[in-house]
């Protein structure tokens, strides 16, 4: 996994997850302020074992964390739109 691939999925799964707190607000005042969030996805070890890392290296450093075990992370969705078609501005 590149770097980039790890950002970008870290990217992907903090969004899901903020999405998914808007939901459930319970669950976002376990979260103390302040506390880095570490995913942990089941179906992809090798992302966990990085996530895992950085775990590690707050631990160290004192800092509050909570971590956050996905099983797996369903591939977008496609678009709501039916058919889009696009027309010049000058056409209308």
């Amino acid at each position: 996994m590149t770097d980039k691939e790890f950002a970008d999925k870290s990217i992907t799964l903090s969004f899901e997850f903020d999405r998914y707190l808007v939901n459930h607000p319970e669950i976002a005042e376990q979260i103390p302020a302040g506390a880095g969030i570490i995913f942990e996805v089941e179906d992809d070890p090798e992302f966990t074992a990085k996530e895992l890392v950085l775990a590690k290296e707050l631990k160290k450093k004192g800092e509050k964390f909570v971590v956050v075990k996905v099983q797996k992370l369903l591939p977008p969705f496609e678009t709501r739109l039916v058919n889009p078609h696009l027309e010049l501005a000058a056409s209308i």
